[in-house]
């Protein structure tokens, strides 16, 4: 573990440093070619009251760190500690050769950077990101989970990612002594010696209690914004002329808050956008209208037995999720923070840049926007989005000794 431990600290720095300078002349190619443009539009723009209004709704971040009331675990030490071995213990699969970070590499901002992930076979989404989960209301791309720990149980038995089973996975914590000591600690007993459901859930806890952890750092955008809230003038700061253009298109003219509001810059909700030009393999895909009908019909959702949240409230959208002719092929809208590491995007994945997504929703001859950006507008917008990322990752991998 160790030895993991070491090698993933030294990939994330020469991974970060990679990024990085890609990053810097994709951002330079931009500002290039910006400068060749009417001298006119390069001033800085003025913000209305209304829109520095909207600009702060975007922060403070980090934000807050919240308890999910549905895992009595959350926030404790033990349980991110057992959850972050667990992430990467390739016992976990039924094969022993794949583990949660397979798919969900460190080094690649918690994502695989491929079209679709890849488990025990292909798999016909994208792999989405685990920074900055904490606190949402849906969790995967149909939102078939309702609360970051159940969510951690699906690809665990999904025969295409782990391909495991509740006894499986119960069998691996209990006869093994240091798996069985850390559960003993976190939940104060040992694993049951015949409920592998009760096992398996609560594995699915600590994997959400360590993921609740992972969050990414501040960005240019995140400086400029607590500027704006000290009362500073934006022409008087450092954030670039393109950023703070394409920031006035995001939250004016491209009408981007409507879907991604917020510090995480998402409602998390559901939209259909057309964003992929084609279905997962070459098939429909439901999306949500699937996505409901799952999360109503599994144990695992917060109207079942596991729901560690006493007073209901947390189920209350469980309750109110209906089918609905409209929300058939919709998919979540993803945050915009550190988006320049998360390529490919869309549910598919088949969507190479952030230029091309832009591109996209402009509708310059594309299906998927109603919109009419101009290719200036459509280059300060990207400028804007490369600004809500960071190359710093505040999580660093921890020997976590023996568990006595």
């Amino acid at each position: 573990m160790i030895t993991l431990m070491s090698s993933l600290a030294s990939g994330l720095k020469r991974t970060a440093s990679r990024f990085a300078c890609a990053a810097a002349g994709a951002v330079c190619a931009l500002l290039a070619w910006t400068s060749l443009a009417d001298e006119s539009a390069t001033a800085k723009p003025a913000f209305t009251d209304s829109e520095i209004k909207l600009i702060l709704s975007h922060g403070p971040w980090p934000a807050p760190p919240a308890h999910d009331p549905t895992n009595r675990v959350s926030g404790k030490p033990d349980a991110i500690e057992f959850g972050t071995l667990l992430f990467f213990e390739q016992r976990l699969s039924g094969s022993g050769t794949k583990a949660c970070a397979s798919c969900h590499v460190p080094e690649r901002n918690w994502t695989d950077n491929l079209r679709t992930g890849v488990g025990m076979a292909e798999l016909d989404r994208n792999t989405p990101t685990l920074v900055n989960l904490r606190g949402q209301r849906w969790y995967g791309w149909d939102g078939a989970a309702d609360s970051l720990w159940s969510q951690s149980l699906r690809p665990i038995v999904d025969a295409r990612e782990l391909a495991a089973t509740p006894r499986h996975v119960a069998g691996l914590v209990r006869d093994d002594e240091q798996l069985s000591c850390r559960y003993r600690r976190v939940f104060g007993a040992p694993p049951s010696p015949t409920d592998d459901e009760a096992v398996f859930v609560n594995v699915g806890k600590v994997l959400a209690a360590f993921q609740e952890t992972l969050f990414s750092g501040r960005t240019p955008f995140d400086q400029f914004r607590d500027a704006l809230a000290r009362g500073e003038s934006p022409s008087s700061l450092s954030y670039s002329t393109p950023a703070q253009r394409g920031l006035q298109i995001f939250i004016g003219k491209g009408e981007c808050t409507s879907c991604h509001s917020g510090p995480n810059f998402t409602n998390g909700e559901f939209f259909n956008t057309g964003l992929s030009r084609f279905e997962p393999l070459r098939k429909p895909d439901p999306g949500r209208y699937a996505g409901i009908r799952q999360l109503r019909e599994s144990r695992f959702n917060l109207l079942g037995p596991y729901n560690d949240d006493t007073t209901g409230a947390s189920a209350a959208h469980t309750r109110q999720a209906a089918m609905a002719r409209g929300n058939y092929g919709e998919f979540k809208v993803p945050p915009l923070r550190n988006l320049i590491l998360t390529a490919p995007y869309g549910h598919a994945g088949d969507v190479e840049t952030i230029a091309e997504v832009v591109r996209l929703h402009a509708n310059d001859g594309q299906h998927a926007g109603a919109l009419n950006l101009t290719p200036r507008e459509q280059t300060d917008l990207v400028v804007f989005l490369e600004s809500l990322s960071t190359f710093s990752n505040p999580w660093r991998p921890d020997d976590a000794g023996r568990c006595e």
